[in-house]
């Protein structure tokens, strides 16, 4: 059954389920590029590491798989009576967690060189700390070279990328940055009524750029992980969508059957 969405399912954005979808995407791309690309080309997927403190992060940033493990009778179910003086509190500690997230290149065959930097934004890079620093620095190094870049972001939440002109009237963002153009780039601005914009994979001059149908690619990844047996479409998607848009989306997935009422 595929997603009843046009484009983006803003449902696809829950912290439960973007993870998978982020990999999903991803390693779709490089499956759909690499045949298409070869011989001059070659697609690899590549992985970046850093540590993200929870303080201060955003609520689509919790990992609801987690466990967290609590010593017998201390927990949040622990009544609070009174604190004597002197006492010792019960307190939290952000942990630093280990994140790892994906992203692909394409580069020359025979000389490797990198020629494109294909980026799916992930939540860590939206927020304020570690996990977009490192982000923003790498962006700053792709932009300061002779690599293309291209941006896809599906998150509503946090903060979009800087760029200097129109770019925040809608919920989701493709970046085109082609080197030779700069500080000049392409944006496709659109929202969860619209359908993904297709765009052309920046390469090599004088080379044929395949089309890049993110749209269809989301659907098929969509039917094949079977989101549609786990998205709950009765409740409000994570996070909510604004008016008018929550009405829009009420009345579609009343009309494909998805909510009652």
């Amino acid at each position: 059954m595929p997603s009843p969405f046009p484009g983006m399912d803003p449902y696809l954005e829950h912290p439960a389920l973007w993870p998978g979808l982020h990999s999903r995407l991803i390693v779709g791309l490089a499956d759909y590029l690499g045949p298409l690309l070869r011989p001059r080309y070659y697609v690899e997927v590549e992985e970046r590491v850093y540590l993200l403190t929870p303080e201060g992060s955003f609520p689509f940033l919790a990992r609801p798989d987690v466990m967290v493990a609590t010593a017998p009778g201390v927990g949040p179910s622990t009544p609070v009576r009174s604190i004597p003086a002197g006492g010792a509190r019960i307190v939290e500690i952000p942990v630093p967690e280990e994140v790892r997230e994906r992203y692909l290149v394409v580069r020359e065959a025979g000389t490797h060189q990198v020629v494109t930097w294909l980026e799916l934004l992930s939540p860590a890079n939206k927020i304020p700390g570690e996990g977009r620093q490192a982000y923003l620095r790498k962006r700053e190094e792709v932009l300061r070279s002779r690599v293309h870049l291209v941006e896809i972001d599906l998150l509503r939440a946090g903060e979009p990328m800087p760029v200097m002109g129109d770019g925040r009237d809608g919920h989701y963002r493709i970046l085109i940055s082609r080197w030779e153009q700069r500080p000049r780039a392409l944006l496709y601005v659109f929202t969860v009524r619209d359908p993904i914009p297709v765009f052309r994979l920046p390469l090599l001059p004088g080379d044929e750029e395949p089309e890049v149908d993110l749209g269809r690619l989301l659907q098929t990844v969509y039917e094949r992980a079977a989101y549609d047996l786990r998205v709950r479409y009765e409740e409000e998607p994570v996070p909510p969508l604004e008016p008018p848009f929550a009405e829009w989306a009420a009345t579609l997935l009343r009309e494909r059957g998805l909510r009652s009422g």
